[in-house]
């Protein structure tokens, strides 16, 4: 037996996993000790993924040993690794909207323990009560906050008396409130011996939980450290390297231009069946300016994302007004030409096509940039649009021909920024513009928001990331449950007050 793995709750002992030639994890060594919160830090492509795959059972290492409680254990799948007490929650809710609370839950236990779904339901509400996480067994899925979703994923490995939880970016769908609720349980579960593995890219909630912390680079492990003894910057630099800037404040503006992007009193009905109605939703944006809507995801985000894209069209006049053209009935492409971009949320499928190559990706929005003559396309102004790309955003990519599924998806985001910002847009509309990039990834795209910002354009960035508005935007709001908050200058509210709203507090009244 390794002498690291004795009187450890879990011990990696070198492991190495490689794909197609691609090192994702090179000699990998850890320790984690009974009630420890030890987080997981690296850059996008580091190989944080790939590890917590290994210990989960979901992929098998090519070298190297696990230690479970001083013995040596293989874990084939995820069953056996639930059969130890180790559960996962993963950043994208595994859960089906029609089913009950209850019935989800069984669905990841043993035919035995999910027989009874009477005896099963009682026992989420003891569980659930005792950590603070209360939740009704009967309630449908589709029924439930983003927040409480999360406490079903969650409920879901306590109810198997858990020894180790691993969590991948768990707060990035939650309102303020929500984090120091989760934080909460979190903390009781490790003082009550169970060990805890928490990944996110938010080093100050990194600094306020965890008592330990290892740094991922390139597959390996560049350092250790107890994050309560470091900076955000220092835990930074360990993650991207000194040669890289790490920024986090940027002067704010108060434009007096006359507004570019009206909307004006829109209503719309969801057209899902668990998509959320749009009521009398009004802003401006002005040239200059960052313009950031708060909101924890499935409160309207996407369906007045796809109203101000023009994927949805309204059969009205003057509700959406841009440079005094009404664009309420008109397809993305005329709006397009009138200069405004785009940067859906889901950037691989929507904002790009999997199977095609980052040169052919660049034309699906670069047309206009004189990528097109009368007859034929322009392959040497497609090639220099595509590489000046790769370039100006470091891009991490085997050449403009790579297909767009073949990049890690913080260097795709990184491309969709960098196709939309490059075409000088007057209009931005961002949706979640660092959603799962590193901070190094993250700074290079706020330096080029802002500076797109400070050439006149006005941006509305939509995003769950609450201290990345603050970061950004000039003025805020939230969305919740389809209904606008009031718009206040960043520098005049605070995270509390958004929080508020985003939890659908607007001042003294509660949306219902």
């Amino acid at each position: 037996m390794d002498i690291g793995a004795e009187n450890s709750r879990l011990f990696i002992d070198g492991i190495s996993k490689s794909y197609s030639g691609c090192l994702a994890n090179d000699g990998i060594s850890i320790r984690l000790d009974p009630g420890s919160i030890h987080a997981i830090l690296g850059e996008n492509g580091a190989g944080k993924s790939t590890l917590m795959k290994i210990i989960y059972g979901v992929v098998k290492p090519d070298s190297g040993k696990l230690y479970w409680e001083g013995q040596e254990i293989t874990i084939n799948a995820p069953v056996d690794a639930r059969k130890l007490g180790i559960g996962m929650v993963f950043q994208h809710f595994s859960l089906f909207q029609t089913l009950s609370v209850v019935e989800n839950v069984a669905l990841g236990l043993d035919d035995k323990s999910a027989r009874d779904l009477d005896k099963l339901a009682t026992r989420i509400i003891e569980v659930s009560t005792k950590y603070g996480m209360p939740l009704e067994p009967h309630r449908l899925v589709h029924t439930l906050s983003t927040g409480e979703r999360q406490r079903v994923e969650i409920i879901r490995c306590l109810i198997q008396d858990i020894k180790l939880l691993i969590l991948d970016e768990p707060t990035s769908v939650l309102t303020p409130q929500e984090v120091e609720s989760l934080f909460k349980t979190l903390r009781q579960l490790a003082f009550e011996g169970s060990s805890i593995l928490f990944i996110s890219h938010k080093l100050k909630e990194i600094q306020s939980l965890c008592d330990s912390a290892t740094v991922l680079r390139a597959g390996r492990i560049s350092g250790a450290c107890n994050p309560r003894q470091e900076s955000t910057t220092s835990m930074a630099k360990m993650m991207v390297g000194d040669e890289t800037q790490i920024a986090y404040e940027y002067p704010k503006t108060a434009s007096t231009v006359s507004d570019l992007l009206s909307v004006n009193h829109l209503n719309l009905d969801a057209s899902d069946i668990f998509g959320i109605d749009l009521k009398d939703i009004s802003f401006t944006a002005k040239s200059g300016e960052i313009l950031g809507i708060a909101g924890v995801a499935g409160n309207g985000q996407s369906e007045l994302l796809s109203v101000l894209s023009g994927e949805t069209t309204i059969n009205a006049s003057n509700i959406i007004v841009f440079l005094d053209a009404d664009l309420t009935s008109i397809d993305p492409m005329q709006r397009r030409k009138l200069g405004m971009g785009f940067i859906p949320e889901d950037r691989l499928g929507h904002a790009a096509v999997p199977d095609m190559s980052l040169r052919d990706n660049a034309l699906l929005t670069g047309y206009l940039q004189g990528l097109i003559g009368r007859w034929f396309l322009k392959k040497k102004a497609i090639e220099g649009f595509t590489e000046s790309i790769i370039k100006k955003f470091n891009v991490k990519c085997g050449g403009d021909d790579s297909l767009a599924k073949s990049l890690s998806g913080g260097n795709l985001q990184k491309f969709v920024i960098g196709r939309e910002v490059l075409q000088n847009p007057k209009c931005l509309i961002a949706a979640h513009p660092t959603w799962g990039v590193d901070i190094g990834a993250a700074t290079s795209i706020h330096k080029a928001l802002i500076a797109l910002r400070d050439q006149g354009a006005s941006i509305v960035i939509v995003s769950e990331d609450i201290d990345e508005l603050f970061t950004l935007s000039d003025r805020i709001c939230a969305l919740f449950d389809g209904q606008l908050s009031p718009i206040k200058p960043t520098n005049k509210t605070s995270i509390n007050e958004v929080g508020r709203w985003m939890a659908g507090i607007f001042g003294k009244q509660q949306v219902a």
